[in-house]
């Protein structure tokens, strides 16, 4: 039987008004930790939400990551290609020592969910529900392994696992 893998994904949510340093001090940390910890991938996404999601790009936070980091992979799980030329950004990443992979096919492969092509709202939305609810499990799941071996890690988790559940809450209403 294969080793169970572990990654995090981090969704870069912050308070607003709290200073950026000290997020992106605390999110590198968190690359840090899990890294000490033996998980095998480590993601984080661009985002452009203010005060709340502030790392615009990926790339500099990972090249940040990769200072302090031993072991872990590090991968961008969002570079959102309408603000930026492909081939710049798969030169970023070769110049991190990546392979960048811009192929429909095979990120289709690496989802959890299945890919949806649907033109109709709901279906869009019931497909939306579907993925949530596999990360709700996939999520439960990794936190009854972790059991009470990790408090830090169960405990984002756990928050983690809360936001997906009151996401697929508000989709499920909305089928309504």
């Amino acid at each position: 039987m294969a080793r169970l893998k572990f990654g995090g994904f981090l969704a870069p949510h912050h308070p607003i008004g709290e200073h950026p340093m000290l997020q992106f001090r605390r999110d590198l940390d968190l690359a840090e930790h899990l890294d000490r910890l033996g998980y095998d991938e480590f993601w984080c996404g661009e985002h452009h939400s203010t005060g709340w999601e502030i790392i615009a790009s990926p790339e500099m936070f990972l090249a940040a990551a990769g200072e302090r980091t031993h072991r872990i992979k590090l991968g961008t799980g969002v570079v959102s290609l309408p603000y930026h030329h492909p081939f710049n950004v798969a030169q970023r990443i070769v110049q991190l020592g990546g392979k960048p992979d811009f192929s429909p096919d095979s990120l289709t492969r690496r989802s959890h969910a299945a890919y949806d092509d649907s033109t109709d709202l709901k279906a869009m939305i019931r497909a939306n529900l579907i993925a949530e609810r596999v990360a709700i499990e996939t999520y439960s799941q990794i936190i009854a392994l972790i059991g009470d071996k990790d408090s830090t890690t169960r405990r984002l988790l756990e928050d983690i696992l809360s936001d997906e559940q009151e996401h697929a809450d508000e989709l499920a209403d909305w089928l309504v």
